[in-house]
This record gives structure tokens, sequence and C-alpha cells, in this order.
């Protein structure tokens, strides 16, 4: 029985190495990835063993946002009851399924082969790669068109005069620049937690990783490398300075991300004006106010308990319609804001779940996870503004391996040597 369980136990690892590396590429190969990693954590059978969850809850406190994580699994799981479209409720119920099968990994543990350097070690070299990759990719297909066909890519494959344009408007292809930005985003911080006390190690990392920003030209993501950048020189800081210096901090950041923000090219487009006739849907405002103003024209219909999981895309396809916006309904536009997702399907109860889960992330990590769990819980409250990060898989497997690192960081196991030092 040992040597079966040190072997699953060691293939389990391996698949969890695979699942960090691709996260930076395709979500295809990362799906089967993901789903093997946790199928064989089942099979290695630490959940069996009660002793190790008395050990993980009396050393750990992190404990806690899993359980709050699967409470709000559980919740949109009992909005079967009430959802008009049960088709629609089980496609998301599977879609999230990583939500809950996470929940007992968190709260049994890993096995023993895993050190969180050495997923770093990993994520940092696949963020690396992955830009160059990309690059060199876009770069073949756009002296070469002729080649696009044999990539099965979706028609107009966008032609442009300036090689930059093309790869910011193509990118979405292979990895939405979002959940691209994301992921490199992350990589960044785990870069800084290994080398903080390297910059001749740090510095080329993050000059990689961060030319994903003017590369892919997402707004979203100005904004968070301006915010963890901040919030990162807070957390720094002793308590007494962090309290006296703060609120200036904020405020800077504030402005440097307000002012970087004005500078894109893509805000030319936009007029905070619209904001205040955001329910009035116009073909001259901003595709994303529109989608926000159609879900807030009667919020009384879902904040009680929601309209029922999945069901949000179908709730907008019958205000589009009404509104005359048949383009929007043949794209099926999901909400673009995870907030406003989660209201509308699971109502303030669920949403109140789901916002306790992610605040208690900084709270309850312990030890090298705290500013980790910090900055990640920034990266993803921040793009959950204008994308429904979830709504791709690519955004769940981010949230999962995240909670490894914290996991490994926040228990002893995780710590092969301290973090400073590595």
């Amino acid at each position: 029985m040992n040597q079966y369980q040190n072997i699953i136990g060691r293939i389990h690892y391996c698949l969890g190495l695979a699942v960090v590396a691709l996260l930076p590429f395709p979500q295809i190969f990362l799906r089967y990835a993901c789903v093997l990693w946790v199928v064989s954590w089942f099979l290695e059978g630490r959940w069996l063993k009660r002793s190790n969850l008395k050990s993980q809850i009396a050393n750990s406190k992190l404990w806690i946002p899993f359980v709050l994580f699967g409470l709000w699994y559980a919740w949109k799981a009992i909005s079967f009851f009430w959802s008009p479209d049960h088709a629609a409720w089980a496609w998301q119920m599977e879609r999230y399924l990583a939500f809950g099968l996470m929940i007992p990994m968190g709260l049994w543990g890993l096995n023993e082969h895993y050190r969180w350097q050495t997923l770093g070690k990993v994520l940092i070299a696949s963020c690396v790669i992955a830009l160059p990759a990309y690059m060199a990719f876009m770069a073949a297909l756009f002296y070469h068109p002729e080649w696009v066909p044999y990539f099965n890519l979706p028609e107009p494959w966008i032609q442009h005069e300036e090689w930059w344009t093309f790869f910011a408007e193509n990118i979405s292809h292979f990895k939405h620049r979002l959940f691209l930005c994301s992921v490199e985003l992350f990589g960044a911080i785990i870069a800084f937690r290994m080398y903080y006390k390297r910059p001749a190690v740090l510095l080329p990392l993050w000059a990689v990783m961060l030319s994903s920003i003017p590369l892919t030209g997402s707004r979203q993501a100005i904004l968070s490398a301006v915010a963890l950048f901040f919030v990162g020189i807070i957390c720094s800081l002793p308590a007494v300075r962090r309290r006296r210096y703060g609120i200036a901090i904020v405020l800077t950041g504030v402005v440097v991300g307000a002012g970087l923000l004005h500078l894109h090219p893509r805000m030319q487009e936009f007029e905070l004006s619209d904001i205040k006739e955001m329910r009035e849907l116009s073909y001259y405002h901003d595709i994303r106010l529109n989608i926000w103003g159609a879900a807030l024209q009667h919020p009384e219909e879902y904040l009680a308990h929601g309209l029922g999981a999945g069901q949000s895309s179908n709730y907008l396809r019958e205000k589009y319609r009404a509104a005359g916006f048949d383009h929007y309904v043949y794209m099926g536009y999901h909400p673009h804001n995870q907030y406003l997702e989660e209201l509308m399907e699971i109502g303030l109860p669920g949403l109140l779940l789901f916002l306790l889960a992610w605040l208690s992330l900084p709270i309850c990590a312990q030890k090298e996870g705290r500013l980790t769990a910090i900055l990640f819980t920034t990266l993803f409250l921040l793009n959950m503004c204008t994308d429904c990060m979830f709504g791709r898989f690519c955004g769940i497997a981010l949230w999962a391996v995240g909670l490894v690192f914290l996991l490994l960081q926040t228990d002893s196991q995780g710590d092969e040597q301290p973090a400073r030092d590595a």
C-alpha cells in the first residue's frame, strides 16, 4: 500500500508541475493536466487519513478560506432548485468543479514532494518562455498569413500594418490577454518572493514578464501592475510607518494608475459621462457599459437569491433582445464582471460568501504566505472588476495554483528554505 501511494504521489506531483508550467499557454492542454492532477490526488488516498486533516487544522488557519470557497460552491449547487435552465446550471457546476475538488486538497494537504520554491522556479521559467514563444509564433503568422488556415484560427484573422497592434489584437485567439497578463504578474510576484535580495536575477525576470502589459495592451493589467507595486511597498514597511505613510502611498498609486490609464490608446474610446446613462443602452457606449447597464436595469429580480448558477448569460440575452442589440445576442456576452455575475446568479448571500472567501486569504495566511496572499488577492480582486475570471478554465487553474502556493508557504511543509534566501 505504501509503495502504491508513493508511486501515485510522485505522479501527482509531476502533474502539479505540469499544471504550473502550462498556465501561460493555451488552456486546452492545461485543462487535461489539471483534471489528471486532481484525480491523482484522490487516488493517492491522503483524504482517507483523518490525522492529516487534524494536523492541518491545528497548524494553520488557511482551512477557513477553503471552507468558505466550498460553501460558496455549495450555494451555487443549491441554486438548482430555482434555476430555470438546468442544462446551464449543470454546465457551470461542471466548469466550477475545481472549486469543489480543491477543498479536500486544501484541508488534507499535499504530499511531501511539494516545495513552493520548486513550483516557483517552474512558474518563472514558464512565464519567461511563454512571451518569446508567442512573439515568435505571431511574427511567423504576420509575415506568412498563408499559414493561418493550418492552425484552424477563427476568421477574420485581423491583419495590421503594425506588428505590435497585430500581436495585441490576436493574442486572445491563443490566450486571452487578461489571463496571460494575470499569470505573468503572478510569476512576477513569485519571482519577487524568491529573489528580492538578488536584483541581478530579479530585474531581468521582471523585464521579460512585465513586458506582457505593453505587448497585449491590457488596460486592466496596467492597473493590476501599479496596484501590486504600491501594495508591495506598503507591506514591506514596518507597522508604524505603514500606518503613517499608507494613505499617501495609496493616493500616489491611484494617481499613477489613473495617469497611465489615461495615456492608454483604448481609453480614447471611453467617456466617463456614459456611466451616468449606463442603463440606457446605446451603440455609442463602451461594450462593457452596455452589458453592465443591461444587467442593472432591474436588480430586484435577482438580489434575494439570484437567478441560479449559469443563468446570467441567458438573462442578459433577453435584455439585449429587448433593446434591439442583436449583435450582443449573437455574441452571447457574459457579464464581464465576476462580482456582478455572482450577484446575478446567487444573489447577495452568495456574493457575500464569495467576498469573505477572498478577504479571508490574506487574514488566514501566515509566515511566508502572508505577503503572497495579499498580492494574489489584490491581483484577482482587481481583475474581477472587468472580466469573469472564472469564465475561463485558465482563471480557475490560476486560482488553484495560487492556493497551492499559499498552502505551501503557510505550512512548514513548504519551507525548504526561507524565501528571502532562495
